[in-house]
């Protein structure tokens, strides 16, 4: 019986823990972003920050933008489908061609990142967020 209260107490923490994979996936995301806009907190390319117009700058862009709305959780379901099919678009374009493998041909980060986002298309932000919020107000 107690065995069934430490199993009911974790499941309960699912909305928290939502939210709070939403969080750390975008501040990781968020950083890839940058790097590619900025060259922060590290240059990404071989070039340093790219130019907002080339293909790696509109994905920046999106990273950035996308990462710190997800960061916040605003506008979560939308942005997070918008981001995964960029991600889903970064493996195939950038990664597929060197390799089956994700992890040899480096596009793991693009596979995860573009299953966590649309798995919180599907679930929203969780408790911990601006949406959360939104509609706890309306």
């Amino acid at each position: 019986m107690a065995e069934e209260n430490v199993i009911a107490r974790w499941r309960s923490w699912a909305p928290q823990l939502l939210s709070i994979l939403r969080i750390v996936a975008a501040f990781l995301f968020l950083q890839f972003g940058t790097a590619k806009l900025f060259a922060w907190p590290g240059p990404l390319m071989p070039e340093g920050a790219v130019p907002v117009g080339s293909l790696a700058g509109i994905a920046g862009l999106l990273e950035s933008v996308g990462g710190t709305l997800l960061l916040f959780g605003l506008f979560t379901r939308p942005v997070a489908f918008i981001v995964s099919g960029e991600m889903a678009i970064a493996y195939f374009h950038g990664h597929a061609p060197h390799g089956f493998w994700p992890v040899l041909n480096g596009g793991h980060p693009a596979v995860l990142f573009c299953f966590v986002w649309l798995y919180l298309s599907a679930a929203g932000g969780g408790l911990w967020s601006l949406d959360a919020l939104r509609n706890r107000r309306a």
